[in-house]
């Protein structure tokens, strides 16, 4: 074959691929931060502050908080509950029923968790269903996990799901300086990546899942 007559075929570029359209980021769940305590003296602003400042640096949530401190209500349930009452209930109502994710923090009293929680938990049903809390505790040597225990009962009764990791603080006031700083943050921010990450999904599947088909309890 005389190889100085052969053709040489060109081959054309193949066309570049038109790049995808950037995807939109998703819209951040809301997140209602529940503080449990009532109690005078109370650790909770500290562990609520620190918290806080670990979903400050997320996108994927806004956050209202729903401090019990601060909301007046009576242990006495009625369904037909006094304007007082009332005017107590819509500082915290709308919130719940608006949030798409909860986070509980809550300390440990005698092996369990706040009257004034359980009283905010009774007082609404439809609020909590097919969404997802999870909890940050606080304690002495259990760090409050016996108190998350048994919250993970009641809110299953709510309809709800409780996601699996929890942020824990185990003999919580040696843990912080006195300017509320965790003194060795590695392992609790950690635990708090894993928490956030885990309630964004929860958050995010049932939300979409109640777009589709409402929950019927």
């Amino acid at each position: 074959m005389d190889i100085t007559n052969a053709s040489t075929a060109t081959v054309s570029p193949a066309p570049s691929a038109t790049p995808a359209a950037a995807e939109a980021a998703p819209t951040p769940l809301a997140l209602a931060l529940v503080v449990a305590s009532d109690r005078e003296g109370r650790f909770a602003p500290v562990v609520t502050d620190w918290f806080r400042s670990r979903l400050a640096e997320r996108e994927d949530f806004t956050v209202t908080v729903v401090d019990l401190a601060e909301i007046d209500l009576p242990t006495s349930l009625s369904y037909d509950p006094s304007p007082a009452v009332r005017a107590e209930l819509t500082k915290v109502t709308p919130v719940l029923e608006d949030a798409d994710a909860y986070v509980v923090i809550t300390p440990e009293y005698n092996h369990s968790f706040p009257a004034a929680l359980k009283n905010l938990i009774d007082r609404h049903y439809t609020e909590w269903q097919a969404k997802p809390v999870g909890f940050v505790s606080y304690g002495g040597i259990s760090g409050g996990l016996r108190a998350v225990e048994q919250l993970r009962q009641v809110y299953a009764e709510m309809h709800a799901v409780t996601v699996r990791d929890t942020v824990s603080f185990h003999h919580a006031h040696g843990l912080f300086d006195e300017d509320g700083r965790h003194k060795d943050p590695a392992a609790a921010e950690g635990a708090a990546k894993a928490l956030l990450d885990q309630l964004g999904w929860w958050g995010r599947a049932l939300k979409n899942a109640k777009s589709v088909r409402a929950y019927g309890a």
